[in-house]
């Protein structure tokens, strides 16, 4: 895993010299900044990486920290260890005739805000993780490698090591390797305490087994798949809302935990799932209920001249949902267009099928919530290029 460092131009304080002078100035700083030396005129002080923000050491013993647990992702198509500037990953493929890569990137969002208010780190990895294994999912793939970016103003190796370490448990979850990352400390571009989490995720379907949307048929059942709560998706509203009646640490009755809690509960992976079922050719599509929400991710998925015939009553929305449109008077189209409500992941499956994976799923309590429809006049379609 890289460790790179990266600050910006450092600007002083101060009255600019008139227009009219030449020659090198050494502009004075506010009192509690060093000296500057600048084109040879001697300041009170000589700058360091260290000083201008940027410890080296810091990112030094991070890596040191978070070797072993990345160590242990890695799986025999991995060739290199950490510390490499490029990862390297076998590409033979036993098993497949004509394999395809499938790759995604995403980030966390402001559920960070969360973590770091909280100062619980180890479940945004996670999150990151199990997003991204849903993303390509989506596709039929299952997933190969990882790779993370996380950012900070100033470098904690305590919290950059929770976060790997959430990292490194979801991707041995769902048997990917976490093969590289990038670590990079910018002062001055972030606020003390916040952090940006992003990542790479490369997976593998077989070309036949891709789930291109003309696979979807008219009369196809939905079936949706329980979320853990907000996943990570519409946190910029939660926050809005909630913060101005609870505090994170408050037990709110009605979820049956503190507010932080319900709203840290990390992005499951449908992966273990839905993985035999594909194996067994019993789904057409997939939709991963991320920003946009149930119409708006599932159209992304079924043909042109389709569209969702949904029964939003098939299932009982998750109090922490209705608490949001409640306290903000939050329109029900924009809770729509903005969280999963209370449903993760749908399956579009053959309506002669449906009885088998109903089944399959039973423990975890699948809903059957509509079909696709052709679009008609009476019921245009929504679909996006």
């Amino acid at each position: 895993m890289n460790i790179s460092s990266h600050v910006g131009s450092f600007h002083a304080g101060g009255t600019s010299p008139p227009p009219e002078s030449s020659g090198p100035v050494c502009v004075r700083p506010k009192q509690d900044v060093p000296f500057l030396r600048i084109f040879g005129v001697q300041c009170t002080m000589d700058w360091t990486y260290k000083s201008a923000g940027v410890d080296i050491d810091a990112g030094e013993e991070t890596v040191r920290r978070i070797a072993k647990a990345v160590a242990t992702t890695h799986t025999p198509a991995v060739l290199n260890d950490i510390g490499s500037f490029g990862a390297l990953f076998d590409a033979r493929f036993p098993g497949y005739e004509h394999p395809v890569l499938v790759s995604s990137i995403d980030g966390v969002g402001t559920k960070l805000k969360i973590a770091a208010a909280l100062g619980i780190h180890d479940t945004v990895g996670r999150d990151l993780v199990n997003h991204c294994v849903n993303d390509i999912l989506t596709c039929g793939a299952r997933p190969l490698f990882f790779l993370d970016y996380f950012a900070t103003g100033k470098l904690d190796p305590d919290i950059a090591e929770q976060v790997v370490l959430g990292l490194a448990a979801a991707c041995r979850e769902n048997g990917c390797a976490l093969i590289g990352g990038e670590t990079a400390e910018m002062p001055g571009l972030y606020e003390p305490g916040d952090y940006d989490l992003a990542g790479t995720i490369v997976g593998i379907v077989e070309q036949r087994d891709i789930l291109h949307r003309d696979r979807v048929c008219e009369g196809d059942v939905l079936i949706g798949l329980p979320s853990t709560g907000l996943h990570t998706n519409g946190y910029s509203l939660a926050r809005a809302v909630l913060l101005r009646h609870f505090t994170l640490t408050t037990r709110v009755e009605d979820l049956g935990c503190t507010l932080g809690e319900a709203l840290l509960a990390v992005h499951r992976s449908y992966f273990p799932l839905v993985e035999p079922l594909l194996r067994a050719g019993a789904v057409n599509g997939i939709s991963h209920i991320t920003g946009g929400g149930i119409v708006g991710n599932t159209m992304r998925v079924i043909p042109r001249g389709y569209t969702l015939e949904i029964d939003w009553s098939a299932w009982d929305r998750p109090r922490l949902f209705r608490m949001i449109q409640e306290l903000g008077n939050v329109p029900e189209a924009d809770m729509r267009r903005t969280f999963n409500l209370g449903i993760g992941m749908i399956l579009i499956v053959p309506p002669g099928r449906s009885e088998e994976v109903l089944e399959i799923l039973r423990a975890e309590s699948p809903v059957v919530m509509g079909t696709v429809r052709r679009e008609t006049a009476n019921m245009p379609g929504m679909n996006v290029p």
